[in-house]
């Protein structure tokens, strides 16, 4: 994974503290080249010379820190220079369309994510008749599709990402999505249907390791914060469409309603298809492999100004010369001039090393150690707090408690709805208020609505237990949005280390 964005409990290094925390000097080389040297060795070496003037630009503008005053001048910059860079902080959300074109194709993969788990919660009522499905077979299915997201899909992402690219990754993992449905869609018994389930959980594993990853190495990080919470706002709204799809659907032959209902989630999948190679790759994938020029290139196409981009890719040229020890902090230096910068955190590795010492270093490197243990946590916390039932069996617990099967699947629309809406808020109280206060703040109203929901079973039926079994799930579900719903990703990108971020 790469950084999303910015905790507000733990403040981090500005451009000017890492320019004071760092002890070398952005302009000249590691071995005591004069400064103009540094700068042309690094153009002549990746074939940027084209871009000398404005990669000495950006040089000098690194020496400085990033931080200019509003009336402050700055030799060998320009006026016109100075107002580009100003106003790329003071008017944060104004960039290019193309950097909003990746940030809606993304979006398309966060709805694949919701619109194919909900789907089976509307086919649940139809396919136990239809494909005579006993219900620990019913429950097999249903979580077959998230053991293969979280057993094989996930594992994958790394070496996918690794041999083509995060594009190439997300395309992958889309056409195994539209695999899944389609072939879920066509099952003719109940083991069909399990692979084809399990072909969907492996591409959405695949999808949810990526898609993040890619929206977060493409935005500047003035705003990765806010568009961080795009992933589960976006999953949120896929979560949504399946709960209407199910409901639109309902009026078909109880024979046929469930392969539709089960199809329907590949609609997102195809122009995803199509669209995901008009993004430009990940810039930290090129940095990765020392690619600079086409990391410049793509840089160009997501920021507004060249200098910008420049910017970026010099100060992650400066980090990887200047690879320096722990500092006494704990952290070390190389990071910090990397925070300084827009582009997220590229992996560094000083050497080549297997797959197994990468992984064991999640355990016995204590930097890691500590982030695996507060990131698992957060994680696990979101997957048992009791959202999944809801999502996946909303319509069966309604149809239980005396709503008509119409009526239990509009419910589940209403659930998909306060679920979607209820993220927004956290656009900007992820930052405002930080990770750790937005759980502390909604997870325990979340476990006394749940457990209210709980009691409600032994109510009689009628009227006044329908409205209290559904007000109470809403009141949850719109807890869970705006913290435990959104905070794990945002926070499990966030405390790791660059060399080991994606492998956790």
């Amino acid at each position: 994974m790469s950084k999303s964005g910015h905790d507000a409990d733990v403040e981090l290094r500005t451009s000017e503290d890492a320019a004071e925390f760092l002890e070398i000097d952005p302009l000249h080389g590691g071995d005591g080249d004069d400064a103009v040297g540094g700068v042309e060795a690094f153009a002549a070496e990746y074939h940027l010379t084209d871009e000398l003037d404005v990669l000495w630009k950006a040089a000098i503008l690194l020496q400085h820190g990033g931080g200019v005053d509003d009336d402050a001048d700055v030799d060998g910059l320009a006026v016109a220079d100075l107002a580009a860079w100003r106003r790329e902080r003071s008017h944060k959300w104004h960039q290019p369309k193309m950097l909003y074109f990746v940030m809606f194709c993304c979006s398309l993969g966060a709805v694949e994510q919701g619109f194919g788990q909900t789907s089976m919660n509307g086919a649940n009522l139809f396919v136990k008749e239809a494909l005579h499905v006993d219900p620990a077979q019913l429950g097999l299915i249903n979580c077959g599709l998230f053991l293969a997201q979280s057993l094989i899909g996930s594992w994958m992402a790394q070496p996918v990402n690794d041999r083509i690219g995060p594009r190439g990754a997300i395309f992958v993992a889309t056409l195994l999505c539209f695999i899944g449905n389609a072939s879920s869609a066509l099952s003719g018994s109940w083991p069909v249907l399990l692979v084809a389930r399990v072909v969907l959980g492996i591409g959405l594993g695949l999808n949810a390791s990526t898609v993040a990853v890619l929206a977060g190495e493409s935005a500047p990080a003035s705003i990765r914060g806010g568009l961080g919470v795009s992933w589960q706002m976006f999953t949120a709204f896929g979560i949504f469409l399946g709960c209407l799809a199910n409901a639109l659907l309902n009026g078909h032959a109880a024979d046929v309603v469930w392969r539709l209902q089960l199809a329907a989630p590949a609609i997102p999948t195809v122009p995803l298809l199509v669209l995901i190679f008009v993004c430009p790759e990940s810039p930290s994938w090129y940095i990765n492999r020392a690619h600079y020029g086409k990391a410049f290139a793509a840089l160009t196409k997501l920021r507004n100004t060249k200098l910008q981009a420049a910017c970026e890719l010099y100060a992650h040229y400066v980090a990887k010369r200047e690879q320096t020890k722990v500092s006494a902090d704990g952290e070390h230096a190389l990071w910090a001039l990397i925070r300084c910068s827009d582009i997220a955190d590229p992996i560094q590795e000083s050497e080549p090393a297997t797959f197994a010492s990468k992984l064991a270093s999640l355990l016995t490197v204590p930097r890691n150690r500590h982030a695996v243990y507060a990131s698992y946590i957060v994680m696990i916390t979101q997957q048992l707090c009791g959202i999944n039932i809801i999502a996946f069996y909303s319509s069966t617990i309604f149809l239980s408690s005396g709503f008509p099967a119409a009526a239990a699947l509009w419910a589940s629309v209403v659930f998909g709805i306060v679920n979607f809406l209820g993220a927004f808020p956290a656009i900007w109280t992820m930052d405002a208020f930080g990770r750790r206060r937005l759980l502390l703040w909604t997870l325990p109203p979340m476990a006394v609505t749940m457990a209210l929901a709980s009691l409600t079973f032994g109510l009689s039926h009628g009227k006044a237990q329908l409205v209290l079994l559904a007000g109470l799930i809403y009141l949850f579900c719109a807890l869970y949005s705006p913290g435990v719903g959104l905070v794990p990703v945002a926070y499990s990108a966030e405390v790791y280390p660059p060399t080991s971020a994606r492998w956790a």
